[in-house]
């Protein structure tokens, strides 16, 4: 099968090598030359026979939505595009009406696995009709991770689906993140515990606590230990603000998932202004002692 692929980054790079080493061919745009195959979209959509199959796999938000109208004017009834970034599912229908007028298939699908999926396989979630989908399938079994292709690929349901998915899988893999990092902290802070990597590495086979991330976990503690090299500022990239929405939005109670957003917003807090308010309060209605600011920061005077 041919397939063209917008955005040749840290995910679609890779995608294109696992896809090019099961024997399919790809013809990749990027904006950097130096891995780019062609010129322009323009040029991307010029090498490929009809009817074309577009695989956009650049950031979410207004460049994604600009790719997809600029395909939109270069494509033809009977192509079809594929949405495989981090994109917010109501923006799936926006693009696919706008693809539908010119007689132009779309899918989203929402992708896992990282930097690491080029060697393991990525878990694909997918959403449009059943037809685009079998056309695609060629390209998804190469994707997909070895194996039943229901253990790496689901035709989750229509336009939108995919990328509703992947929002509830980040916004799982949050809240499994969190409990690795307290569990990790609590450990750290125990005299009893002398070898906290041991502990975490021990866990990695058989325990009920066993995941990828775990290993990942495990693996950067190996590389760094005592994560010395990096602060505790946390970036969040949109999918978990988006599932704690629509938790709230259908009434579904997802307190776990919330205060590992949460947690991430107090991450980038160097003196946390409602902190200091609830310092202030105990000291008023308590006498408690607070810690001063001033030139002898860190813990600051104590009165």
């Amino acid at each position: 099968m041919q397939l063209g692929l917008v955005g040749l980054g840290k995910m679609g790079f890779n995608m294109r090598e696992r896809v090019r080493a099961a024997g399919h061919e790809v013809v990749g745009y990027d904006r950097n030359a130096q891995v780019s195959d062609s010129a322009s979209l323009a040029d991307l959509v010029g090498k490929l026979a009809a009817p074309r199959v577009v695989w956009v796999m650049v950031p979410a938000g207004e460049p994604t939505r600009q790719t997809v109208a600029e395909l939109g004017e270069l494509l033809a009834e009977g192509d079809l595009v594929i949405d495989g970034g981090n994109s917010r599912y109501t923006d799936d229908k926006v693009n696919a009406d706008l693809l539908a007028r010119k007689g132009v298939g779309y899918l989203d699908v929402g992708v896992s696995g990282g930097v690491w999926g080029k060697e393991n396989g990525y878990g694909l979630m997918v959403g449009g009709d059943a037809e685009h989908v079998e056309r695609a399938l060629p390209i998804f079994d190469a994707l997909r991770p070895e194996g039943p292709r229901e253990e790496g690929f689901a035709h989750a349901g229509e336009v939108g689906a995919g990328h509703y998915a992947k929002m509830v899988h980040n916004g799982i893999e949050y809240g499994l993140m969190q409990a690795y990092a307290e569990g990790f902290e609590l450990l750290d802070a125990a005299s009893e515990v002398t070898d906290v990597p041991a502990v975490l590495k021990a866990w990695t086979r058989g325990t009920v606590v066993r995941s990828w991330l775990l290993d990942l976990l495990v693996k950067a503690l190996e590389e760094d230990p005592g994560l010395a090299k990096i602060t505790g500022y946390v970036e969040d990239s949109g999918e978990g603000r988006w599932t704690v929405e629509e938790a709230i939005n259908h009434s579904v109670p997802a307190p776990v998932i919330s205060a590992a957003l949460f947690a991430r917003f107090a991450s980038r807090q160097t003196d946390s202004p409602a902190m200091k308010a609830v310092a202030a309060l105990r000291n008023q209605f308590g006498g408690h002692a607070v810690h001063k600011a001033g030139p002898t920061s860190g813990s600051g005077d104590v009165s």
